[in-house]
């Protein structure tokens, strides 16, 4: 209700001062221009029509005098008299009309307000929201005051018009009355200039009026919010609706097709034109870095400006807000959109097509899309890349050639116009001038450099042969970069108040003027394009949808259309259930599985670092003990946490591998659940203190060398003979590598001996000589039995070194020891009784059963150890891996469309964006109907 009688107030208001200004216009029709409607240029005294045709012949016949009655006067003089008769006129009648229409309608307005005021029904809870009606006394006041200034003005050009009368009447000499002319002349000239700044000043009292007017509607707006138990959201403004619509064709369509051909306000210019300035002056804050003659737009910039109670700007993919009233704000807005200019700058080049997206609301801002592009330029300096020039051109082009886009023109006025490139471009992609506005900036610096007959021209279009909607003059500064927009502004009012070029009557009219009317030019034309193609890009889109939907029922009639964001989630879910399920997995399985990995970890250090070295000492419990001490305060407690890491990742991968047997498996998720646990087991690490804490739990074991009961007895036997089996066949294995096939394999699979293989062979058989002659001979060669090898293969043509013969000898003593080792497991089987009564003396050589039954009992502590923290913290710990690897890659999108990829995907992708696109349409133009 509140806004409905805000309303009828205005319109009362605006009633009544047209009404004071239609009086003065029904004589005077200059004056009613100017003050009535300060954007419209003052029309030609000598207009058409009948009456001003008449009066015209009549001053004609009175100047050129009457002979056929006796009186004439001299053409000069004469002249210049009536012509002070006919100023002194019409300021004769402007000064009654003005003043009468002026404070009638201040009086009218303070009555119509009183009325107004007493039909506002009780609305005692506003008191503390809505001012009093002090502002509005005030506004009818300060009407008052623009009367009286109107009157004084009057009176003065009266007098001095009077004066110039009664001077030319007295028949003063005629080059006195040329320069009474001239002064008089200034004289109006003078009044023109405060009739100027009684328009500025209603100009300002307008903008007064409708802040206080926003002001009141924010407020009436939060109150009612807060009194509301369940606030509703304030609807969207319909430039945010467009700017989002935008935005998305942008994700969807990176070919550029759809998407520019819906408008927006293309900003283009030779580089340091000032066009960057113009865009700040229309957003009225100072958002772009700055650079002394460098190239600093290197990216498309698109701004979304919006009205709004608090002059603020936002980055699209950013929650901050800048406040645009703080310099501190300010300074941040201008260094990260410099940092994302740079950032978007890849591969050595100088411009880039990335679009940077920003919304500035503001009081009393044009609603409107634009977008700022890198400067055009003619010569390119040695730190650019070599296609910097052809990208910019190519760049400009691409946004200008969309058929609705609106082309902001900038063209340095302190400069040449023939060193313009810009307009070049402009008229081969708009050369009727249908969507082009062209603005001159720097216009302060052209009125000392250029002609004023040449910025006429360039503002009337007569001097490019390029055409253009409209023709604008700007003043963007003086060249400070700490000057703020309030000063910048200010400083254009004065510059037009008092320019030669304005004053000069045809050189430049009010309404070319000001970054001000230049905006609200720009916002009109549009708002008017996208009315006029909105209708017809959501009507592309709704047959885009149609085919996508046809396409995904022919080819997935059962399946509904996921997103990759929908798939992920549900990738998630059966990832983190898969989790789940380590913590079911039995004692017994993991005790098993860490007992296999454990032994694939030691068994190689066993036999190579401490069972064979032991072997060939003189005393085998001592070099035992020795041996596994320094094992277990070494390098066991490692290898023990890496088994059991590497069981763990065994045992999710084996359940991730199963998941993949069942019904309803989608083969579409293999690609990233891999990607996740593969990362996920990269970057988890075993808790450090379990090293520790397995360290003593080991040496303590170790310390144990009794075999406690005839099981354990025989468990240590068998895991003796598998141990020894085991490593049995993989030095039969090198064997046969290193002697070749048998002679039964050669026949059979047409095998040869290489040469190699031919002389390990004749050494092999003089070797075996010596471990049959000798069956408990040491590891190593003595130097006689080499040199009776190497001259015993000599006869036989074979030329062997000492090395030669060492190499081959290592696995033939390696598999005559482990014979010996499965021989004594074989007797030890039953010799459990035997060793509980003599011990170390026992007759038979059961040392190598106790030193693996020691190996035993380590690795089933060692695998309960790491089964409780694996179940107990590392699978918690893995869970936790997982689901930060799954965040990750939730907000990499990239990664999700590597990831996620397929026919299936892809269309279900498009079809959904092209749903969200249509549908921010059809609310966009719902809203615009309801506008209209």
């Amino acid at each position: 209700m509140l806004r409905i009688y805000q309303n009828s107030y205005r319109r009362t208001a605006k009633k009544a001062v047209v009404y004071s200004t239609k009086v003065a216009c029904c004589n005077h029709s200059t004056l009613c221009n100017i003050t009535s409607h300060p954007r419209r240029p003052p029309h030609d005294q000598h207009s058409s029509g009948s009456g001003n045709g008449r009066q015209r012949q009549h001053e004609e016949f009175l100047l050129a005098g009457n002979p056929a009655r006796g009186w004439s006067i001299p053409p000069p003089s004469r002249g210049y008299g009536m012509l002070v008769v006919r100023i002194l006129r019409g300021a004769l009648k402007l000064r009654y009309l003005v003043l009468g229409g002026a404070i009638g309608g201040g009086v009218s307005l303070s009555k119509k307000y009183e009325d107004w005021k007493d039909g506002l029904p009780d609305m005692n809870w506003l008191k503390d929201a809505m001012p009093q009606g002090e502002r509005w006394s005030q506004f009818s006041k300060n009407l008052l005051e623009v009367g009286a200034v109107v009157k004084n003005a009057i009176d003065i050009a009266k007098e001095d018009l009077t004066s110039k009368t009664t001077v030319a009447a007295l028949g003063i000499t005629t080059d006195e009355s040329r320069k009474k002319f001239e002064k008089m002349q200034n004289q109006v000239e003078t009044l023109q200039t405060e009739i100027m700044n009684v328009q500025i000043k209603y100009q300002k009292e307008l903008e007064k009026m409708e802040k206080e007017n926003r002001d009141l509607r924010t407020q009436y707006i939060l109150l009612k919010t807060n009194k509301k138990s369940s606030a509703k959201k304030i609807k969207k403004s319909l430039i945010d609706m467009y700017s989002e619509v935008l935005d998305e064709l942008s994700g969807y369509d990176t070919g550029y097709t759809m998407a520019d051909h819906l408008p927006r306000v293309v900003v283009v210019g030779d580089q340091s034109s000032g066009k960057t300035s113009v865009l700040e002056s229309i957003a009225k804050a100072r958002i772009f870095p700055r650079g002394s003659g460098e190239m600093m737009t290197r990216a498309p910039v698109k701004v979304t400006l919006a009205e709004g109670p608090y002059h603020v700007a936002q980055f699209r993919d950013s929650e901050r807000e800048y406040d645009l009233t703080k310099e501190a704000d300010l300074a941040d807005l201008r260094r990260e959109v410099e940092f994302r200019m740079r950032a978007s700058v890849r591969g050595g080049k100088t411009v880039s097509n990335e679009v940077i997206s920003m919304t500035v609301k503001g009081p009393g801002l044009q609603r409107m899309v634009l977008v700022d592009l890198p400067g055009i330029i003619s010569t390119m300096t040695v730190d650019m890349a070599s296609d910097t020039k052809d990208s910019i051109h190519q760049m400009t082009k691409h946004y200008m050639s969309n058929p609705n886009a609106i082309i902001l023109c900038i063209q340095d006025g302190s400069v040449d116009a023939e060193r313009s490139n810009v307009t070049d471009l402009v008229m081969q992609c708009d050369p009727l001038g249908r969507r082009t506005i062209f603005v001159l900036t720097k216009v302060d610096l052209a009125e000392e450099l250029a002609d004023p007959e040449r910025i006429r021209k360039i503002l009337s279009g007569k001097l490019f042969p390029m055409k253009a909607l409209g023709y604008y003059a700007v003043v963007t500064g003086r060249g400070r970069k700490d000057d703020s927009i309030e000063a910048i502004r200010q400083y254009e009012e004065d510059f037009f108040k008092n320019s030669k070029l304005f004053h000069r009557r045809g050189v430049i009219m009010p309404h070319q003027v000001t970054s001000r009317n230049l905006s609200m030019a720009v916002s009109d034309r549009f708002w008017k394009m996208v009315r006029e193609t909105i209708e017809q890009q959501a009507d592309a889109f709704k047959a885009t949808r149609f085919n996508l939907e046809t396409e995904w029922k022919n080819n997935f009639p059962r399946l509904r259309e996921s997103g990759r964001d929908e798939l992920f989630d549900k990738a998630k879910g059966e990832i983190l259930d898969e989790v789940v399920t380590l913590s079911q997995i039995s004692a017994k399985k993991w005790d098993d599985t860490l007992t296999t990995k454990l032994w694939e970890k030691l068994s190689n250090y066993v036999f190579e670092n401490v069972y064979l070295p032991a072997a060939q000492s003189d005393s085998f419990n001592t070099m035992v003990d020795i041996k596994l001490r320094q094992w277990a305060e070494q390098a066991l407690p490692a290898k023990s946490v890496e088994a059991g890491w590497e069981a763990l990742q065994q045992e999710f991968i084996s359940l991730m591998d199963h998941s993949k047997k069942s019904q309803d498996h989608d083969g579409i998720f293999d690609q990233l659940k891999s990607a996740v646990v593969d990362e996920a087991i990269r970057r988890h690490s075993w808790e450090d203190k379990a090293i520790d804490m397995l360290r003593v739990i080991q040496l303590n074991t170790l310390e144990d060398r009794f075999v406690h009961d005839k099981a354990e007895w025989d468990q240590a036997v068998k895991f003796l003979e598998t141990s020894v089996t085991a490593k049995l066949t993989q030095t039969e294995e090198t064997l046969s590598q290193m002697f070749g096939p048998g002679q039964m394999k050669r026949l059979t699979h047409w095998q040869y001996l290489t040469q190699d293989q031919q002389k390990r062979r004749s050494v092999k058989n003089e070797l075996d000589k010596i471990l049959k002659n000798d069956s408990k001979h040491l590891p190593t060669l003595s130097y006689d039995e080499l040199t009776t090898v190497r001259k015993n293969v000599q006869r036989e043509n074979v030329d062997v070194d000492t090395d030669y013969i060492r190499q081959t000898w290592f696995p033939v003593y390696r598999k005559h020891f482990l014979h010996q080792a499965l021989q004594r497991a074989k007797d030890c089987r039953k010799a459990y009784y035997l060793y509980t009564q003599q011990g170390a003396e026992c007759e038979i050589a059961c040392s190598d059963v106790v030193l693996f039954w020691r190996i035993q009992q380590v690795i089933k502590i060692t695998g309960n150890a790491l089964r409780q923290q694996v179940i107990n913290r590392e699978a918690r710990r893995l869970d936790k891996e997982i689901k930060a690897v799954l965040d990750e890659f939730s907000e990499d999108d990239d990664k999700k469309a590597h990831l996620l990829t397929g026919k299936r995907v892809l269309l279900a992708e498009e079809l959904i964006k092209v749903r969200q696109i249509q549908e921010k349409l059809e609310e966009f133009i719902n809203s615009l109907n309801q506008e209209k």
